[in-house]
């Protein structure tokens, strides 16, 4: 599937389809294209919204959670959007969550999937090893269960970022950010509706941290995908979609 990026001001953005809106954030390393199942499967019946997040490009003093989640509330009002179901993969579950407890008239459901927030174990809190390949391969590998998920292509992209001194430094001010602004406390005053959809084999954010998220989140129901890593939404995405469509049309 082709993917049409728009660009309106200052934003980069896929906007497809018409209705309901589902506002997907990515993650650190992430891509829109994370999303192109959710996007196939979705876009026929809702309005499906990916704000590109300026990660390698934000002024290095606003490199952080809560500068990405200023950038999202900027592009909502800008596109003048309203009762969100927001969609978060790893870090991007992180600036859903913040941006939910700033915007809670904003927003209408939650749908997590290897969110950090509570614990995570990236290589984004170190400085990436430029120039080795290798190491890069195995990272991006150890997101997924099944390491063939991680193409040439990918891999080709997160070493082109980390071969970036700029993009790099990035990366590890917004990771460090992530680890210190631990939610646990904060998350049991949300109320929304909300999905969790992990991998049963997630070794960045385990088991372990859906669980907590179930516990902590009033409203929220927990869905294990097996044989599936980090980024269900691209190692399972029929099955993704699947518990997606169900949760949405038991919550309207």
């Amino acid at each position: 599937m082709e993917l049409t990026i728009k660009q309106e001001g200052e934003f980069q953005f896929i906007d497809e389809g018409s209705g309901e809106v589902l506002l997907l954030l990515h993650g650190l390393f992430g891509a829109l294209s994370n999303w192109e199942g959710v996007i196939q499967g979705f876009a026929g019946k809702y309005r499906v919204v990916i704000p590109l997040m300026p990660i390698y490009e934000m002024p290095l003093s606003k490199a952080g959670v809560s500068g990405l989640c200023n950038f999202i509330e900027d592009f909502v009002a800008f596109k003048n959007l309203d009762q969100l179901t927001l969609l978060g993969n790893s870090l991007g579950g992180h600036v859903g969550l913040v941006y939910t407890l700033r915007n809670p008239d904003k927003v209408k459901r939650l749908v997590l999937t290897g969110s950090s927030g509570l614990f995570e174990d990236s290589m984004g809190g170190t400085f990436p090893k430029r120039g080795n390949y290798a190491y890069v391969e195995e990272r991006t590998a150890h997101t997924f269960y099944d390491p063939k998920v991680a193409t040439k292509e990918l891999v080709d992209e997160v070493f082109d970022i980390t071969n970036s001194n700029s993009k790099c430094l990035r990366i590890i001010s917004i990771a460090k950010s992530a680890q210190r602004h631990n939610m646990a406390k904060d998350i049991a005053s949300i109320e929304k509706p909300t999905l969790l959809v992990w991998g049963l084999n997630d070794t960045i954010t385990p088991p372990l941290v859906a669980h907590e998220f179930n516990r902590l989140l009033k409203k929220s129901e927990l869905h294990f995908i097996d044989k599936c890593g980090h980024a269900p939404m691209m190692e399972h995405p029929q099955e993704f979609n699947r518990i997606l469509a169900k949760y949405l049309a038991e919550h309207p």
